[in-house]
């Protein structure tokens, strides 16, 4: 009987349950708020939800499923990963190797048009305005005490409101905060429609948004099939860190306006790009423990992606003002707004803020330009700071 009991103490000692602190019981709370935000909001629901279910597992005392401890010197032990790391230790490897946000890229790339860039080339200004945000706020973190220069590019580039992107820098720059950028930058880009409204009608007049713009002319095969050798031979040539993501944005878009290999083009946009889904968010999740994830600059991390990303639009309709100007009321600033790189919502947006206007603006397709033109400047704008910082 006695041997019965020691058993029993032990497990009970073992177990969890005897492990559970408030920080844990925090974590698991968070957790619970991103998985009914993922779910009954759909904000985001196809990386947030697994982001957050990786920060359940992650928080499970005794699971030993991630160790943080392994990936916080310069220099990673691969044989201790694959000797003594879980499941999420090895499968993270794709997020620090850096394989995970190209491979998403090049699913993006399949399933984007550069047709309304192609045919309104000045789109590509409203695109690299609005990656303003990024570089403002990373001057103003980079000036506060809490923040190192590494840190603070991490927490800028939420400002592209492009979630790979963000995930490509902070795992090379501060790969201790991957957790909360990540959190972050998705949750503003779900909270697209909710954020830019009052910044785009506050920056502009409603004769302004009532403006509308000529139909885009027709694009060439031929200057859909050159358009992405180009542009990841100019910008690769010009910020070599921008390379792998680049270069897998328009392989895909290549793949899909070749028109010769659908097979590939179906597999990237689906099978490939759900499987990396799912190992990106769960990992990029699990870095979200409760000693990292619960400290004061998380909550600036919250604060200074969120003045990014308003800034950022900000910049996008300023530009889109100037041009409304020098073209004598041919442009509609708010297409400007799109430039933030979250596609295609920030360009849905800009269409029913235009038709709040004036119901029979069309403006969809126009703005689609900047954000298509978002994606490819948020990803020279990281190219940048891993350059520089990296």
């Amino acid at each position: 009987m006695e041997v019965f009991l020691d058993t029993l103490k032990q497990l009970a000692i073992d177990s969890g349950f005897a492990q559970l602190d408030w920080k844990v019981l925090i974590m698991f709370v968070i957790s619970g708020v991103l998985i009914y935000l993922a779910i009954a909001k759909q904000f985001e629901p196809l990386l947030l939800l697994p982001i957050a279910f990786g920060m359940l597992l992650t928080n499970l005392p005794g699971i030993e499923m991630f160790h943080s401890e392994f990936y916080q010197t310069a220099t990673i032990d691969y044989g201790q990963v694959l000797h003594d790391g879980g499941l999420l230790d090895i499968l993270y490897l794709g997020v620090k190797l850096g394989v995970y946000p190209p491979l998403i890229f090049l699913g993006i790339g399949c399933m984007t048009d550069f047709g309304p860039l192609i045919a309104n080339p000045k789109s590509f200004l409203l695109g690299a305005a609005a990656q303003g945000g990024i570089f403002f706020t990373f001057i103003v973190a980079a000036a506060l005490p809490f923040y190192t220069l590494e840190e603070a590019g991490a927490i800028a580039i939420i400002g592209g409101a492009d979630g790979p992107t963000a995930i490509y820098v902070a795992k090379t720059l501060a790969p201790h905060l991957l957790g909360s950028i990540a959190v972050a930058a998705y949750s503003y880009m779900a909270l697209v429609p909710v954020i830019q409204p009052p910044i785009m009608k506050a920056l502009t007049t409603k004769k302004e948004r009532m403006v509308v713009m000529e139909q885009l002319r027709p694009v060439s095969k031929i200057e859909k099939i050159l358009f992405p050798i180009i542009v990841t031979l100019i910008v690769s040539l010009l910020v070599p860190s921008a390379g792998p993501l680049m270069g897998c944005l328009m392989l895909g878009n290549l793949m899909k306006e070749s028109g010769v290999v659908e097979r590939l083009v179906k597999t990237a946009q689906n099978e490939l790009m759900n499987i990396i889904t799912i190992f990106l968010g769960v990992t990029v999740g699990a870095t979200a423990t409760a000693d990292v994830f619960l400290t004061g600059k998380t909550l600036g991390i919250v604060g200074l992606g969120l003045a990014a990303f308003c800034l950022g639009t900000a910049c996008g309709v300023l530009l889109g003002k100037v041009m409304y100007i020098v073209t004598k009321g041919k442009v509609n600033p708010l297409i400007g707004s799109a430039g933030v790189s979250a596609v295609p919502m920030a360009a849905r947006v800009s269409q029913k803020v235009g038709q709040q206007a004036n119901p029979t603006n069309f403006l969809l397709m126009h703005a689609m330009g900047p954000n298509v033109a978002g994606v490819i400047g948020s990803a020279v704008a990281a190219g940048v700071l891993l350059s520089v910082l990296g």
